[in-house]
């Protein structure tokens, strides 16, 4: 009898043991995404404010497990997307920049827009900017900056928001109407005192934008700073791009600087339908 309470006993203890588990597996939400999905949102972790990462922040970032963000980071290093240094901590890796560099509205619009950006920036020496429109937001591919130009905001590689920017403005006025519709339906986030955040204040913004040819965003995104933007275009006609030049509030005349932002915009355009022809 006593051996066969011990084994009751010990069958009780085991059935204890596997219940939390149980219940834990049952309250755990499963991580559904796919494989890709979960690599993306690694990548995703990266931003400008936290470039280098350890392996839990990482996955704490990411929304994966750490057996899961320890087995990814490891493929992606191996393949160069990210890169691990002596700290222990992920960065990105110099492979993802060179797949990245071959998109056509990456690098082979900006090799065709520098030698124009370069004039622009040397008639002003003034803050120059070249971007594309992703969605509802501006990703900047080319800066070139002034040492005693105002300072801006904006990165290579980063986005803001459509309805602020110069550059922004030019590519919500010439984009589709469902984007326009997107855009001028959902929160228009204000700056400044100055940005623009009613809906029907920014549909006639768009309107002259595309009645004189270029944009001015004045003090929208800082107080101290004025963009002039104008639009490139591809071969059919389409704005796929615009440049931009940022100066500050106190000595700007937009009337003045539009045609020079507006010629080195016609300048990009003609290079790109050379460049891409055939």
């Amino acid at each position: 009898m006593a051996g066969q309470d011990r084994a009751a006993a010990r069958s009780k203890v085991r059935a204890v043991r596997r219940v939390p588990d149980e219940t834990k597996e049952s309250q755990v939400t499963r991580d559904t995404r796919s494989v890709t999905a979960k690599v993306l949102s690694m990548l995703e972790a990266f931003t400008p404010a936290t470039p280098a990462l350890s392996l839990t922040e990482l996955a704490r970032r990411s929304g994966v497990s750490l057996p899961t963000a320890h087995r990814r980071a490891a493929e992606l290093t191996s393949w160069g997307a990210l890169e691990r240094g002596c700290d222990g901590r992920y960065r990105i890796g110099l492979r993802l920049y060179e797949v990245a560099a071959l998109a056509p509205r990456g690098l082979g619009l900006r090799e065709a827009a520098m030698p124009f950006l370069e004039d622009l920036y040397e008639v002003t020496h003034e803050n120059v900017q070249l971007a594309v429109r992703e969605g509802l937001e501006v990703v900047f591919v080319e800066r070139i900056a002034g040492w005693e130009a105002v300072p801006v905001r904006t990165r290579v590689g980063g986005r803001f928001a459509l309805h602020a920017t110069g550059v922004g403005l030019v590519l919500l006025a010439h984009a589709p109407a469902d984007v326009q519709r997107q855009a001028l339906s959902a929160p228009l986030h204000g700056y400044t005192a100055k940005t623009i955040t009613e809906p029907e204040r920014l549909r006639s913004v768009l309107a002259t934008v595309r009645r004189h040819g270029y944009a001015v965003s004045d003090g929208q995104v800082t107080l101290d700073a004025v963009s002039v933007a104008a639009p490139v275009r591809d071969a059919d006609g389409d704005v796929v791009a615009a440049v931009s030049l940022v100066v500050r509030a106190e000595d700007a005349q937009p009337r003045t600087l539009a045609p020079l932002v507006q010629s080195a915009a016609r300048g990009i355009s003609r290079a790109l339908v050379s460049r891409f022809a055939g």
